[in-house]
């Protein structure tokens, strides 16, 4: 039986590099693609590269860079707006919101997928999303789904595995596959190491502590508050 062909939006976080590996467990020809739409760092993208030659992967890279003037409103495109920390919230999250970025980014990889001939478009959106983030709820899900299969003559399934999936079994998925999570990246802000504040990195945290398994993820905030807890320990 010939092997299904699929390309797979790759950002280099826990999603989507989950997808990736469970792609490849279903004997899936995947191709990855990884889009720089002027985000606020390239973090996530030098992951999405590392995580590719890990598993001897060529990914597609394609520079958008030119749009981001167009969806500055958010924190994630915009380094004059701050980024929200704590639990997603309607009103706090709305700040990580890029205008539109899903649909964009969904078209330039059903393109591709048309090219190629391939089965399936790949989108790592999950459960815990949607309530949040209008371009991952089912909705636009099955909306662009419809949109792929009648945009060609060829026609393209968006598949979106994760759509009613928490973070917490996305990441139990990962552990039964081998999924490297201490080289992916999920941090809004892209310093030298995730903060541990911002919403993914709560959300990040969450999950794994859900499992009541170690994360492999170092954060900032708790290597501040041991150091903070050493220095009261030292100065007593």
């Amino acid at each position: 039986m010939k092997a299904e062909k699929a390309v797979l939006l790759l950002s280099g976080g826990l999603d989507s590099t989950t997808a990736l590996y469970h792609l490849r467990a279903i004997q899936t020809e995947v191709f990855p693609l990884l889009i720089h739409y002027g985000q606020r760092h390239s973090k996530e993208l030098a992951a999405a590269r590392r995580i590719c030659t890990r598993l001897n992967l060529k990914p597609m890279l394609v520079d958008l860079r030119a749009i981001q003037p167009l969806i500055s409103t958010s924190s994630q495109t915009n380094e004059a707006i701050e980024v929200p920390e704590g639990h997603y919230t309607e009103e706090s999250m709305k700040l990580t919101v890029v205008p539109n970025r899903n649909m964009v980014m969904l078209s330039l990889a059903i393109s591709w997928a048309v090219s190629l001939k391939a089965d399936r478009v790949v989108y790592a959106a999950h459960a815990g999303d949607h309530t949040i983030y209008p371009d991952c709820r089912p909705e636009f899900i099955q909306t662009m789904n419809q949109a792929a299969q009648l945009c060609d003559w060829h026609s393209v399934e968006l598949f979106s595995p994760f759509e009613n999936w928490t973070k917490s079994d996305i990441v139990r998925r990962g552990l039964e596959l081998r999924v490297p999570y201490e080289e992916t990246w999920s941090c809004y802000k892209g310093l030298a190491l995730h903060c541990g504040k911002c919403g993914t990195c709560v959300e990040r945290k969450e999950a794994f502590a859900l499992l009541n398994v170690v994360d492999p993820t170092v954060y900032a905030d708790e290597i501040e508050e041991e150091g903070t807890a050493n220095h009261h320990v030292m100065a007593t």
